[in-house]
């Protein structure tokens, strides 16, 4: 898409003006004046900081959960026991990826797709002795192949077949992140989390927050005369013409989004999204 001068693009098949985007700014003031306000911020966000530390310290205090073992998910190489996934560290970090059946790389679940694909560099969580793996709740040939058109490389099995064992009744969408901790051959559960506790996998919206507009999203907190909300409350903020927004690099780059898979025998691509954000 070519723009102007008035135009700018957003995202695909979408544009924001740039008169309206320039429309309303944070009033000008002097270098020592800017300074104070910031400083005076600064100490709220030290104790927001400092309140995240008292919860993780917290967190790390939960009492946990004996899981078997021995409970199998689906890899490259066939069935393995949850205890394999651990890969040889003591602690585990499973993403219980969504996916509907029958939908093409289109319609499956936006959500996912923004947290799942941030997680990149494993390096730092394995020098913490911390496996990172997507346990997908799809079946392993497909959800494979959605792996491999986005690019991703992080561990990935098909846990469809074992949900009921480790998820119990808890919902399976939002997609649960949960965490597991192995004592030799014995795994036991730490935490678990669901809808904005996943945005700990993610970066951002932590940049986003940092800027003047912040996430353009209909909830938050913006001054008047600002530029409207990207997307509008109750609008879906990871999807944009039709897919979800990170697979338009994918698309445009020619990879094929082929998930190898019969197509609208299954539920359909918003029906168990709703809750991921």
């Amino acid at each position: 898409m070519t723009t102007t001068p008035r135009e700018s693009t957003v995202t695909a098949g979408t544009t924001v003006s740039a008169e309206r985007a320039g429309s309303a700014r944070p009033r000008i003031v002097d270098r020592a004046s800017f300074q104070a306000e910031r400083d005076a911020l600064l100490v709220r966000e030290k104790a927001y900081t400092h309140e995240g530390d008292a919860l993780a310290a917290a967190r790390r205090q939960l009492p946990m959960v004996e899981v078997d073992p021995t409970i199998t998910v689906v890899g490259e190489n066939g069935p393995v026991s949850l205890l394999e996934v651990f890969e040889g560290r003591e602690q585990l970090i499973a993403y219980f990826h969504m996916w509907h059946d029958g939908q093409p790389a289109a319609g499956q679940c936006e959500g996912c797709t923004f947290f799942n694909g941030q997680v990149r560099e494993l390096a730092y969580l394995h020098s913490r002795d911390v496996t990172y793996a997507t346990l997908c709740q799809g079946p392993y040939d497909a959800s494979t192949r959605y792996r491999d058109f986005m690019g991703w490389d992080v561990p990935w099995y098909s846990a469809r077949d074992s949900l009921g064992a480790l998820l119990g009744d808890r919902p399976r969408s939002p997609a649960p992140m949960v965490c597991y901790l192995r004592q030799g051959d014995r795994v036991f559960e730490t935490y678990w989390t669901t809808g904005r506790g996943l945005e700990a996998m993610d970066n951002t919206y932590g940049l986003l927050d940092l800027t003047v507009h912040g996430r353009r999203e209909g909830w938050q907190d913006t001054p008047d005369g600002w530029p409207e909300a990207r997307w509008a409350k109750g609008a879906d903020p990871f999807r944009v013409d039709g897919r979800p927004i990170a697979q338009w690099p994918r698309i445009h780059a020619g990879r094929s989004d082929d998930l190898g898979v019969e197509l609208g025998s299954g539920d359909g691509a918003a029906a168990g999204c709703s809750g991921c954000h």
